[in-house]
């Protein structure tokens, strides 16, 4: 008894240094009874399972700073050794110090002093388009990296038949090949983003195609479909992808980082659709002329967010998902409550926006120069295209007034570094997801009576 209680000692302070339960595979390891070691056979013991902790400490350090993928949300590659963060391009979860949030305050503060002059605000906001379509024609589809580690932050953005499959069967080898086999995708597209616009930037004839003309019923007991109308009925449903059951839509594609990865993986899925836009009509047929693109899976079409008359291609209320992943921030924040509002009306009840963008404080928005600042925490890039950082509370803000519920909400903080340079950088980013109710009260539109699964 005295030599089975000292093993399950043993174990469980081995199990301790490793932060977990014990398992039949923990190893079977017995020591004589205490009662009858002599004093050096105690301090044998001590040594012994001192030394044995230590390797388990070892061990879970080493599985952190594995190479494999680290799982969401926002990873879980924690830095808990500081000699060694030039291991890795990005460490998760990064806690700042008080002094470390003052100073970056106080950055922040110093290169706002000098704003840009007004005449130039106007300029930017009207020839927004311009600059973005001279991006394009520069980089083409060579400054992003496709975002390959969407479906680990957001699995939403699979239909819930397909999501439900994977966690019975595991992930399929398609969607395993594209999330694993470039383990790394995420930190790279996030350095490209960071690391060339600011050694470049921090120191038009846009074309809309044909949209949904038809006039909107103002609630889903006014839709006219299944009346008797039958030209009327025709007329709604004479739309791209009119015939999906299931239909995302990407705001701000760009040259199609997001768009590939997801029609890579929903193109066979019978009853999906993807519609993507973008201000930039050279963003547009960079998308069009690519590859993978195909109209029988995929609408790609020009369309400026912040010009409510302009109508979209479908009628509202039909997306189950909205991506939103780095273009709120191009917008001027005296214009993104309206952009939120508008998209809003487009998902169906119980659809999800999902949301990522620059935090407050990124590196990003310390590294410009005075003369940058157009607003509070709002800048111009040296070529003329312009950047917001968020903070989550103004995300969550945002989202509620146009009455989608918080899902997720999240600030992520990460180090990245530059190992060939000895660089570290500060890295934060605002992730959330929001829920339109599936169901609201008459007498109490915030009152939600049914939840959808995503919450």
């Amino acid at each position: 008894m005295e030599q089975a209680s000292c093993f399950l000692k043993v174990v469980t302070i081995n199990c301790i240094c490793q932060k977990r339960k014990w398992t039949s595979g923990d190893k079977l390891v017995f020591f004589p009874p205490m009662a009858q070691m002599g004093s050096p056979n105690k301090m044998n013991f001590i040594t012994r399972l001192s030394a044995l902790c230590l390797r388990k400490k070892n061990n879970m350090q080493q599985r952190y700073q594995s190479s494999r993928r680290p799982a969401v949300p926002l990873g879980s590659r924690i830095l808990t050794d500081p000699s060694k963060v030039f291991e890795h391009n990005m460490w998760d979860h990064m806690q700042w110090s008080q002094e470390e949030e003052e100073h970056a305050k106080e950055k922040a503060a110093e290169n706002s002093l000098v704003k840009v002059h007004l005449e130039d605000q106007d300029k930017y906001e009207r020839e927004a388009s311009k600059y973005w379509n001279e991006f394009y024609k520069t980089h083409k589809n060579n400054f992003f990296k496709d975002r390959n580690w969407l479906f680990l932050e957001f699995p939403e953005i699979l239909p819930e038949k397909m999501r439900e499959q994977l966690k019975i069967e595991g992930r399929p080898s398609e969607l395993t090949k594209i999330n694993i086999t470039n383990s790394f995708s995420q930190e790279k597209e996030m350095f490209e983003e960071g690391e060339k616009y600011w050694k470049k930037n921090t120191g038009d004839d846009s074309t809309s195609e044909k949209g949904y003309n038809k006039k909107q019923p103002k609630c889903i007991a006014d839709r006219p479909w299944g009346k008797s109308n039958e030209e009327e009925v025709n007329v709604l449903e004479s739309f791209p992808g009119s015939d999906a059951t299931y239909r995302i839509l990407e705001v701000g594609c760009g040259a199609g980082n997001s768009v590939f990865p997801i029609l890579k993986v929903l193109c066979n899925t019978p009853g999906t659709f993807l519609y993507c836009c973008d201000f930039a009509s050279g963003a547009v047929e960079l998308v069009k002329s690519h590859s993978s693109y195909n109209s029988a899976w995929c609408s790609a079409f020009v369309h400026d967010v912040c010009d409510d008359a302009l109508p979209y291609p479908f009628p509202d209320e039909i997306l189950d998902v909205i991506l939103l992943v780095f273009v709120l921030s191009t917008i001027h924040p005296d214009r993104m409550q309206q952009v939120v509002n508008r998209l809003v009306k487009l998902l169906k009840p119980g659809g999800i926006l999902l949301f990522r963008d620059y935090g407050r404080y990124d590196t990003a928005q310390l590294r410009f120069k005075k003369g940058h600042c157009l607003s509070e925490n709002f800048y111009v890039r040296g070529d003329g295209t312009r950047v917001y950082f968020f903070t989550k509370e103004e995300v969550q803000s945002m989202f509620t007034l146009a009455g989608l519920t918080e899902i997720q909400n999240l600030v992520d903080r990460r180090l990245q570094v530059n190992r060939k340079k000895k660089v570290k950088m500060q890295r934060v980013w605002v992730q959330g997801k929001f829920q339109k109710p599936l169901l609201l009260s008459l007498n109490n539109p915030e009152e939600t009576t049914k939840r959808h699964p995503y919450g």
